[in-house]
């Protein structure tokens, strides 16, 4: 898997979020796995990227479906519909496409839920600031889709009640389910790290990041027929995801 493994910005990027990472769960929080960002085409050729760039996802953002969110403090507010992948064996440096389709213990929908606080064109601050990750709603995870099966999948996405998106294609934008996992495997071993069973990857968005201009925002993202999630925005003073 092509990772930017010889691009001095992301090895430096990585090693101050990973550093910030374990700072994080020397605190008590928990990793429940990883985010990729930047996949579409059009991102990676205006970074000079071979492949996405990886983050990671803590139980502190975890959100549950339906949550009002306060868009107090928040500085631009964006959410993104994406594919879950449910990891189901740890899977290291290297692994073939069959290696990594036997990991794929499931897939599911997730939401998640970004900050632009201050819009970079560094890739190394962009990865020392976990790719402005803000939080993540999860669905549930569809075991008999092990392997990355998208066969008969429908992605909707509506906006306010008004369908923006269906397709059947859901891995149009991101790129395969199967070569995303792939690269997170690699880039993590890279990095001393490894992609663990029981881990989650949200694997980017399915449209272009939608940017949540007012309060009163509802996003709903329906991946039949596996289930849904949305969530809200609101204007007064409220929970904010981490």
């Amino acid at each position: 898997m092509n990772t930017n493994q010889q691009d001095p910005r992301i090895a430096r990027g990585m090693k101050t979020q990973l550093a910030r990472l374990h700072e994080r769960l020397a605190a008590g929080e928990k990793s429940i796995g990883w985010k990729l960002s930047f996949s579409s085409p059009d991102r990676m050729r205006k970074f000079g990227l071979k492949a996405p760039l990886t983050g990671f996802l803590t139980d502190k953002a975890v959100v549950a479906s339906g949550t009002l969110i306060s868009l107090a403090g928040w500085t631009k507010a964006i959410a993104e519909p994406e594919i879950a992948v449910h990891i189901g064996s740890d899977l290291p440096y290297g692994a073939d496409r069959e290696a990594v389709k036997r990991a794929i213990k499931g897939i599911g929908p997730a939401i998640e839920l970004a900050d632009s606080v201050r819009p970079s064109e560094n890739v190394e601050q962009i990865l020392a600031g976990n790719i402005s990750q803000r939080g993540v709603v999860l669905g549930p995870c569809d075991t008999t889709r092990a392997g990355g099966r998208l066969n008969g999948v429908r992605a909707r996405v509506s906006r306010n009640g008004k369908e923006i998106v269906d397709t059947t294609d859901p891995e149009a934008l991101p790129g395969e389910l199967i070569g995303l996992v792939g690269c997170v495997a690699d880039r993590l071993a890279e990095c001393g790290e490894m992609l663990r069973a029981g881990q989650v990857i949200i694997t980017g968005s399915i449209v272009p990041p939608l940017v949540v201009a007012a309060a009163g925002e509802d996003i709903v993202f329906d991946l039949d027929p596996i289930g849904t999630v949305s969530i809200r925005f609101l204007a007064k003073p409220g929970a904010l995801c981490a």
